[in-house]
């Protein structure tokens, strides 16, 4: 991604947006919470190349095998860095466009009622294939699975233990902090809500798709749930019917970002990606021909 010199107003994550329209502008002004201007869109995926792509690519890889989250994410990753408005978040009224593509996720410790979640960071480079993604997640998962702490956990028992009017206070500080962009890096380096984009994947604990909120706190405007894989029935354009392994996905956006014809786009070639996965071994800067 490009970079650029950092000026007045720019945040550490973020370049304000200075060349906004004027309908953008006073939007920003207009409607301050995130939470208030969620628009929910669902996408249902055919596996059929899916499938077959991920067999192809664990003949070989039995360490770490290839799953569909890998590929999910892959396609998030190379979706938003070719349509850049999905990138760009809004705060204290002022919108700005993020400096790198990165996305969130919990990987569950143990499946058990009782197992511990950690958080894992993806940041994304342009130069990134699929196979990147997959040795990252791969460190990723290893290191949430082991005993070290993660640091905004450590914060968070920190103020859980103190008195409560003074853990409120902070609290209340950090959201202050929040709003200005000034919260400590340390606090929020694994926070899922200053990535790009939360992912959560249902479909892994047997659940379908459904719709989840933003929040107002970080500087995420996108949110994925991946719902559990199932056969359904696929209708072509002629009106017949085939009984197909299908995929739900559920994405939540801050619909002051961008129009819906970009949304219908982007989403376009998040589907495009996914049910050509070949696409993905490709850097995610490299240009999609999807329609």
């Amino acid at each position: 991604m490009e970079t650029q010199k950092k000026r007045r107003g720019d945040r550490k994550d973020g370049r304000l947006m200075r060349e906004l329209d004027s309908l953008h502008y006073v939007t920003g002004i207009l409607y301050p919470n995130r939470c208030d201007n969620e628009a929910y869109i669902s996408q249902r995926i055919d596996l059929t190349n899916m499938n077959a792509y991920i067999a192809k690519k664990n003949e070989t890889e039995t360490e770490f095998p290839y799953t569909m989250f890998h590929l999910v994410l892959a396609a998030l990753m190379k979706t938003i860095t070719l349509r850049p408005k999905l990138n760009r978040f809004i705060v204290n009224s002022n919108f700005y466009q993020r400096n790198e593509v990165s996305a969130s996720f919990v990987v569950k410790k143990q499946f058990s009622d009782k197992g511990a979640e950690a958080l894992a960071f993806l940041h994304c480079k342009d130069e990134y294939t699929l196979s990147d993604i997959h040795d990252y997640i791969r460190r990723q998962v290893t290191e949430c699975r082991s005993d070290k702490v993660d640091p905004s956990t450590g914060a968070m028992d920190i103020l859980n233990r103190i008195p409560r009017f003074v853990s409120k206070a902070a609290i209340h500080l950090l959201m202050w902090l929040d709003k200005h962009g000034w919260v400590p890096a340390d606090i929020i380096a694994t926070d899922p809500y200053y990535s790009s984009v939360v992912i959560s994947n249902l479909g892994s604990i047997k659940l379908k798709c459904g719709y989840h909120h933003l929040t107002n706190w970080g500087t995420c405007s996108l949110f994925c749930i991946i719902g559990e894989k199932a056969v359904r029935p696929i209708y072509a354009p002629d009106g017949t019917m085939t009984m197909k392994e299908t995929l739900d996905l559920g994405l939540t956006i801050d619909e002051r970002l961008a129009d819906g014809y970009y949304y219908s786009k982007s989403v376009r070639l998040l589907k495009h990606l996914l049910e050509h996965p070949e696409e993905l071994e490709k850097p995610m800067k490299e240009e999609v021909i999807y329609e």
